[in-house]
Formats: structure tokens, sequence, C-alpha cells
């Protein structure tokens, strides 16, 4: 039986017999109950026949501001120097840190976007391990940001929101000392209504408190771990907590009457299409949405909008010209709704592509030819900016990423930037999004199942968020998480949940899959794509103990296909010897060369491949202090100036015949 990397490297028997330090820091500002329920309120309403995905109270927008700026609406970008200071003593609140009046001249300051982690951590990105657990990097807990804003006075009687596309781990914003919300999860896009917190005309004060958990006790190779069971992930992981305001924010202004979100799902020269409108008017509004997706007729929309109220319009286009989105020829087009009422305009638009997923018994179709993925999976991080990348990162990355021959990338355990989506849509990168359900215990299935609910506000954000883009062609909802006994009836319940919740949002009804820390999961008749990590070779068994797995585990599921999420070895850099020698490039490479020639007979049924990984990455687990928690699992090293042998092995690895990306 497989043996998870936690089981093998990171002591996974403690861990799961619950040998864990409990804490009890305050983690929401206004919430007597903070384990009663996760802090966005995120739920989906049946509204004209479509599931809408709300948050605050309010529908989920779409987040393209960051790129883009419609006609209607304004724009006020807060990435930005602000103000910045730890809260060691959780004093912040009491002290009137949020009030635009507190005296805040002797903060430092810091950039934002950006992770206090690289504030002053000499040596982060260095495989020296000398100075590991020094420095803003080992900072958790509370840190306080502020900066003033002057907001232009013609944005009065429009709705303003504070949207960000990311803030690890949990952040409360204020404006001008009105507290606007709570939002947990460190890698998804959230917006908060402002209301009437702000001041047109004036200067305004944006404040924000970001708490970061505590993996461990201490961070000396002693600590131990520390666990919260409300959130995602719940522990220490293996990928570094990056904290935070870690992605770009904006304040937004749009009509009282406005198009919130555009979904689009298109394929077979047909296009379904939703729009979805709020009115934040007092009055009831009658009005049309023009739907225009450039190709075909634009169609035109009745909507009867209650006051404070929402509606649908919905509509199905042939785009029978449409070019369709394939791997060698992405053609990413545009659709807009504008939205007419008594009140006003606006405008939204978006990107799409046609095309359609679906499996087809053993096989994973595009547009009704079979896929076969090769791909890798990838840490959101560079040494000089962790996960606040700039757009110059992504794209070198990603463009080695592309030069390696790989057509897929797991976004393993947490939502990218948005640019990484346009990225991929715009080069034919086949993606699989993922959400940060990392090491989930039981106990902790049961908490988000029975009252937290984190687990699922996260698996129905990343599928309204990523929804447009082509370029994602499955949703993973766990990675590695622990089973239940006795059939894991909990196990099962917390798969089928998030299975359900994602479906319940995706018109393209998108193939779920997930990490398996097994070959043999009990939950895989709740997946289209059988999806499981194995390190045959390396961890457990033979290399040559591959093919016969797969073969079991099809003739156990024969109508599913099967995917390798995870497989891959180490080897220091430059470390060059025998190939039977643990550690050197030599014997990382066969490993792989001896795993891929498994696929090609059997790709019938198996879909594809996801090496580990494909440059090192940082991590605060314990076992790696002696490299300064870089893992040296990947193709590249950290700053990627240096390339194994794995790299030219996956390089030329080649394509079971006739799947090459067409």
């Amino acid at each position: 039986m497989h043996i998870s990397r936690r089981q093998a490297l990171k002591g996974g028997a403690a861990v799961a017999a619950g040998l864990a330090v409990p804490i009890g820091l305050p983690r929401f500002a206004n919430a007597a109950d903070a384990a009663a329920q996760e802090p966005s309120n995120t739920e989906v309403k049946a509204i004209d026949g479509t599931n809408v995905l709300f948050a605050y109270g309010a529908v989920v927008p779409s987040f393209d501001g960051w790129r883009t700026h419609e006609p209607t609406r304004k724009y006020l970008s807060l990435d930005r120097t602000w103000r910045f200071t730890f809260d060691p003593d959780k004093s912040g609140e009491q002290n009137g840190w949020q009030l635009p009046q507190t005296d805040d001249s002797s903060w430092d300051t810091i950039d934002v976007p950006s992770c206090w982690d690289l504030k002053d951590t000499p040596g982060f990105g260095g495989y020296d391990g000398t100075n590991f657990g020094h420095g803003t990097a080992f900072i958790d807990g509370y840190a306080w940001y502020r900066v003033d804003v002057t907001v232009p006075s013609n944005w009065r009687g429009n709705y303003v929101r504070l949207n960000s596309l990311g803030a690890s781990y949990i952040a409360d914003f204020w404006v001008n000392g009105k507290h606007l919300g709570t939002h947990e999860g460190g890698s998804t896009a959230f917006a908060l209504p402002v209301g009437d917190a702000i001041r047109p005309g004036q200067r305004n004060v944006v404040a924000a408190r970001v708490f970061r958990n505590a993996g461990y006790t201490s961070y000396d190779g002693k600590g131990t771990a520390i666990f919260i069971n409300t959130a995602m992930p719940p522990g220490p992981c293996d990928y570094w907590p990056y904290a935070g305001l870690l992605r770009s924010l904006w304040l937004e202004a749009v009509p009282t009457a406005t198009v919130a979100k555009l979904l689009v799902n298109a394929a077979d020269g047909q296009a379904d299409v939703r729009a979805i409108v709020e009115n934040h008017d007092t009055r009831a509004l009658h009005g049309e949405v023009m739907i225009d997706l450039s190709h075909g007729r634009p169609a035109t929309v009745p909507v009867d909008i209650p006051a404070g109220g929402i509606a649908v319009a919905r509509a199905k286009l042939d785009i029978g010209t449409a070019p369709a989105w394939t791997q060698k020829n992405p053609n990413v087009l545009t659709g807009k709704a504008t939205l007419r009422t008594s009140a006003g305009l606006d405008s939204l638009s978006t990107t799409y592509g046609v095309r359609s997923i679906t499996t087809d018994g053993s096989k994973l179709m595009l547009s009704g030819r079979q896929l076969f993925l090769k791909g890798t999976n990838w840490h959101e991080e560079t040494p000089e900016h962790g996960r606040s990348m700039t757009i110059e990162e992504y794209d070198t990355e990603l463009g080695r990423i592309a030069d390696s021959g790989a057509n897929f990338i797991r976004n393993c355990v947490y939502n990218r930037h948005p640019y990484v989506y346009d990225w991929a849509d715009r080069h034919g990168m086949l993606v699989l999004d993922e959400y940060d359900t990392m090491w989930v215990h039981p106990v902790q299935m049961t908490t988000q199942m029975d009252s937290y609910g984190l687990s699922t506000a996260l698996a129905l954000t990343t599928a309204w968020n990523q929804h447009n883009h082509p370029s994602v062609i499955m949703w993973g909802v766990q990675n590695e998480s622990e089973r239940d006994a006795n059939g894991a009836p909990i196990y099962r319940a917390w798969i089928s949940g998030m299975r359900d919740a994602i479906k319940s949002v995706d018109l393209a009804q998108r193939p779920i899959t997930w990490a398996s820390a097994t070959a043999y999961d009990p939950a895989y008749e709740f997946a289209d794509v059988l999806g499981f990590n194995e390190y045959f070779g390396y961890f457990s068994g033979k290399v040559t103990d591959l093919g016969p797995t797969l073969d079991t585990v099809h003739s156990q599921h024969p109508d599913k296909p099967i995917l390798i999420t995870e497989n891959g070895s180490w080897a220091f850099p430059g470390n060059h010897g025998p190939a039977d020698q643990a550690g050197t490039e030599e014997w990382e490479a066969g490993l792989f060369t001896g795993q891929w020639a498994q696929l090609g007979d059997r790709s019938d049924y198996v879909a594809g491949y996801t090496l580990w990984v494909f440059k090192d990455y940082k991590e605060r687990e314990n076992y790696n202090q002696a490299y300064n928690g870089i893992s040296e699992l990947g193709m590249l090293t950290f700053d990627k100036s240096y390339a194994r042998l794995e790299y030219s092995a996956f390089r030329d690895a080649a394509w079971p015949t006739g799947l090459q990306p067409w």
C-alpha cells in the first residue's frame, strides 16, 4: 500500500493520533462564537433557475478589475506603500488601531502586495539553514496595515466594495473605523461591501489586521505541531504559509444596478450564458441585459430586479462561427453583458473559450478527443517575493513549465493569482485547480460539515471564480487527507459534499478528482477521474510496482480515467553518481523514466502523469531545516538557476502514440 509523504517523512502517525497543541487566539473581530461558522457566510441561492454564490450578503462578483476596468465603473488601486506593525500582544483593536484618528506615525512601512515573511529575513531563498527560524518569516499572530486614500467625489451614489485577490491567513478590514468583515482563506479572492463607511471627496483610512496561525510551538526543530480544527489547512503543511496582504487590493464603485457576475459555458457551437445582476437601489427596477459573445447574434433579455434584490438574465446563443479553444490554438474570446435600467447603465466583460471537457468511460476528453496530461505540480513563489509574485516572474516560471514540454499544471492545494489562469488560457496550458484542503483529519472534516463550512466555502469560491477559464479542466477537492475507519463514512460524506457543491455552480460540469494518499480510496465512487499520489521506488516499493497498481485500480473502476497526481523523488543539486544511489541526479531521473515507461501501453485508461514538483519550494517542516526549509524534490532549484537531469528527462519523455497535444 502506498505510504503518503506525511507518513514517510513527517511523523504522520503522531499527528493522526492528535498530538497537537490547541491555541486560543481571538480570530475574528466582533464574533462571539468564532467556531460557529466561517466568517463570509458563503452560500448558494437558486435565483431564476441559476445557482448563485453569495458571501458577505452579496453576490460574489467578478474580480477582473485587477486587470480590466469597465467604462461604467470607477476603480482605486490600493497597491502602494502602507504603514505596518506587528501586534504580538493582540491589543491593536483595543487600542483603536482601526480608527482614522490613530497616530501611526511611528509605524514601519510595507509594500502591498507583499509577504511579511520577506520583510526582514536575510537569506530566505538560499539553501543554508544556519539562520532557519529567525526573521519576519517566523512571526505569527497579528499584524496591522493602514493607508490613507482620497476617494473622488463622483463616487457618491455608487455601490462600493473592497476587493482583494488574497490575504493570508485571516484578514479583517475597516474603512474609517467601520468593520467591513472578516475573510478566512489565504489564497481566495473576496469582496467586502463598503456601504456608507466611504467618504467620497475626503480622506479615508483603510485598516487591515492579518492573522497567521503558528505552525509549531517553536521553529528550532523541537516544536510541536499546532492544529486548529476550523482552519484550512488545519495545521503545518508541505508548503510555506506566506502571510500578509499577498495580492492586489482595490476599491470599486459600480452603479446601484450592476452586473455582478457573468458565467459562460461554450461548447459545440452553443453558449449557455448567465448574467447575475444586483439592485442596490431602494426601488424595484425593470430593464434589459444585452449579452454579446462577439460571435453569433447578441441576445437581449428583459429583467425585473426587486429592490435590494438579484435577478439572472439567461440566454442560449448560437456561436457556431466562434473558433474552438485547443492546446495548440487557444482562442480566447470576449463576452460582455450590458445592463440598462432607469437607474443607469452598467457593463461587465469576461473572457471564455469554446471547448468541452468530459469523460468517456476510462478516457478524458477535450472537445471529443482523448487527452493525455503530461504535467507538473508547481508552487507559486519566488525567493525575492514569496507568493506575491510579479507578472514578469509569472511569465518566467510558466514559460519554463511550457518549455519543459508539459501541457498540464496541477495548482496543488491552493488557488493561484488570476494571472495564472489568464496565462494558461492564452497558452493552451491545461489546469487542475484546487483549494486549501490538505491533510485534513476526520475530526476536522466533521467540524467543517457540522458547523464551520470553510472547506465547502472554498470549494464553491474556487469553481465560481475560475468558472469561465477554458484552461481549467478539472477541480481537485482534497490532498492526502486522512480516512476514518469502518468504511470511512466521515471522509466519504466530506468528499461528496464538496463534490456536490462544486457541481451546483459549474455550468460546464468539469470532472472532479483529488490527490488521494492511496490508490485504493474508499470515496472513488464520487470521483469522475481517479487521482492518487504515489512514490514507488522512493517512499515505498519498486518503480515497477506502478504498472500492476494501475491495472488493479482499473479493474476495480473500469469506467473511470486514472490520473497520477504526484510522483517524484529528490536529488541534491549537482550530486552526480550511480543511478542506484538515492539522492543522485541520475537516480532521480531514472525513477521518472522508469515510471513513464509504464504509462504508454495503458493510455486507454491512464489520463496522465503529474510530476512532483517543477521547482524546489519552501516549507516550515522540521525535517528540512538543514536546507533552510527548502524541499529538494524539484526539477529546478528554488531560484530556477539550475536544472537537474530530471528536467531534461521529463522534457524528452515521448507522448503515448496519437495523444500529443493538438
